[in-house]
């Protein structure tokens, strides 16, 4: 596996970290965030899409980012559509 470090909430201080990733070898974004709690997490489960079953499955999860780290999966979306073109 091929990570590569895309960025870290700029407001972490020694034990929060959101963090995101990139996977170049599987084209994945990866992203390390905090647990959603389970009020979020049971309203995500219970959301009906079209084509979608309902729940999370068990090698799933629902995880939370800070939106002041848009800007950092951006730059990991550009990454992983830049290994696309190789």
């Amino acid at each position: 596996m091929t990570l590569r470090f895309v960025g870290i909430d700029p407001d972490t201080k020694t034990a929060d970290s959101p963090t995101v990733w990139v996977d170049q070898d599987k084209q994945e974004l990866v992203f390390q965030g905090w647990k959603p709690g389970p009020e979020l997490e049971g309203e995500c489960a219970a959301f009906e899409v079209p084509g979608h079953a309902v729940g999370i499955p068990d090698d799933e999860a629902v995880i939370r980012i800070p939106a002041r780290m848009v800007h950092m999966i951006r730059e990991a979306c550009d990454a992983v559509e830049r290994t696309d073109d190789r």
